[in-house]
């Protein structure tokens, strides 16, 4: 059996492994692209920090652990694929032949269609070759001007704070990491921030970057503009899906897949970013581009492609943990709300602690925290496990959202689960 994985990342990585451990004499083909081993971008950060070498964002750290797992790396990269045929192009003129195959090609970063954006010194901070030219370039005093404070945004922010750079951050929205905190908890992070002399701007645009004598001026949409050595764009990501065009593999958005990750097309599956899978909180099909998400779709999917077994995928709970200059936040969940539900929130301006909880009847749905990191592992598991609060136990947090402890020991003591 010729197992053949696109894409070396989280998701590829664990799905080869899972693979080899379930069929031991399968042929594994793990394609790469990019001509580093096989790393997470979500270690790149510490990298800039200092904390790591390169080495330290490998997903692998042993020599030899792929070869001594009969596990075939390729550094090349996939230009088609042909189910009819069980093969792909690549775009060294080889053919690869598969007998099942798993999309695991993630997401690329997405720079802002301005004037200027691919000028010198604008970079993504997506993959090793960025983070060699920013470390190269944010020494400390330099000025860099960071494009977006969302989840990716605010890691960046971290390292490049450590770094010892005047650090100006802009944002579009109104707030801080908007697809993960509300305008609450949202402003305190800016105020963290600014108070550690981080400037930051939200609801502001960059309308274009102009070189500048071997700088860079930015220009803002407010009509101001800020001088920088270095632009970062944190902007957004994109599936990586082009491959697929005239494939007759549906993509909407990402790959569609079913609830056992299988695609439109026969023994052809997708994990990880790339993806259109289950979310476990509304049921829908949508991009989930977190690292937790990319090892559940690839464990799930590479059983699959072994057994051939409809071993379902319960979805990913969208739950994010980020810690921003030294101020931890969570949001799991419905952290929104829905409709027809309750929420109960408690807001400590001056400590920077906040807390929102939301439910549907007696069931906590959702909840965004800032620096109460005592309370994440309980918030996440009374989530994903639907535990009935009762109405007592509701009217606990209702009164004072920090009594979640107290609230779960009480509702876990012979309570039966929402389904």
């Amino acid at each position: 059996m010729q197992h053949v994985i696109i894409g070396a990342g989280p998701a590829g990585v664990i799905a080869a492994e899972t693979l080899r451990r379930l069929s031991g004499d399968a042929d594994i083909r793990l394609i790469g692209e990019e001509d580093e081993p096989p790393y997470s971008r979500m270690a790149i950060p510490y990298h800039l920090v200092g904390n790591i070498a390169e080495q330290g964002t490998y997903l692998r750290k042993r020599d030899g652990w792929f070869e001594s797992q009969r596990i075939d790396v390729v550094r090349d990269r996939v230009t088609s694929v042909d189910p009819a045929s069980k093969s792909l192009a690549l775009a060294s003129g080889a053919r690869q032949a598969y007998d099942r195959l798993l999309i695991a090609t993630g997401s690329s970063a997405v720079k802002p269609p301005i004037d200027g954006v691919d000028s010198p010194g604008v970079y993504n901070c997506w993959t090793l070759a960025d983070a060699r030219e920013i470390i190269e370039r944010a020494s400390a005093g330099a000025r860099v001007v960071l494009m977006g404070a969302g989840f990716i945004g605010c890691i960046i922010l971290e390292a490049l704070a450590s770094r010892g750079v005047k650090l100006t951050v802009i944002e579009m929205e109104d707030r801080m990491v908007p697809r993960m905190m509300n305008q609450r908890s949202g402003g305190l992070i800016k105020q963290w921030c600014q108070d550690k002399s981080v400037e930051v701007l939200t609801s502001t645009r960059v309308e274009s970057i102009e070189p500048d004598g071997g700088a860079l001026t930015v220009h803002l949409g407010s009509g101001g503009t800020r001088q920088a050595d270095l632009v970062i764009a944190a902007t957004g990501v994109r599936p990586n899906t082009a491959f697929l065009d005239g494939s007759g593999i549906e993509v909407d958005g990402g790959v569609v897949v079913d609830r056992t990750l299988r695609t439109s097309a026969a023994d052809v599956y997708a994990a990880g970013d790339v993806a259109r899978g289950r979310d476990f909180s509304t049921g829908e099909y949508t991009v989930q581009a977190i690292q937790p998400t990319a090892v559940e779709h690839g464990r799930v999917a590479a059983a699959n492609m072994v057994h051939g077994q409809e071993i379902v995928h319960q979805g990913s709970l969208n739950m994010n943990v980020l810690d921003t200059m030294g101020l931890v936040s969570a949001s799991f969940g419905h952290w929104q709300g829905v409709d027809g539900g309750e929420s109960a929130e408690l807001f400590d301006g001056e400590r920077f602690r906040y807390i929102n909880l939301q439910f549907e009847d007696d069931v906590l749905v959702g909840a965004n925290t800032l620096g109460l990191t005592q309370h994440v592992g309980v918030l996440r598991g009374l989530i994903q496990t639907r535990l009935r609060l009762g109405a007592a136990g509701k009217r606990k947090l209702l009164d004072n959202p920090l009594n979640v402890m107290e609230a779960y020991l009480k509702a876990s003591q012979g309570t039966t689960l929402s389904l």
